[in-house]
């Protein structure tokens, strides 16, 4: 359980910090291509009408080059410093 958390909680921080990248360098000529990426998921929400209840669903996934790298390293550096 632990081990578990402590893997989410990288894969949130190579999230946050790949997105902050991606987003700092999509102005930067020679850096642009950290910005690459695709997205993927619904693009318009599924919406389930109940009649008493309405209910929304919808996920979207942007993934770029600094996100992936930021993810593999910081599930790197979790392993080296933890000791898995």
């Amino acid at each position: 359980m632990k081990k578990s958390l402590l893997i989410l909680f990288l894969i949130c921080v190579g999230v946050v910090a790949g997105t902050l990248i991606s987003s700092l360098t999509a102005s930067i000529p020679w850096l642009n291509w950290l910005s690459f990426g695709s997205t993927f998921g619904l693009t318009s929400p599924f919406i389930l009408d109940l009649g008493v209840i309405q209910l929304t669903f919808g996920l979207t996934l942007k993934l770029s080059v600094a996100v992936i790298l930021c993810i593999a390293l910081s599930l790197l550096i979790g392993k080296a410093v933890s000791r898995w």
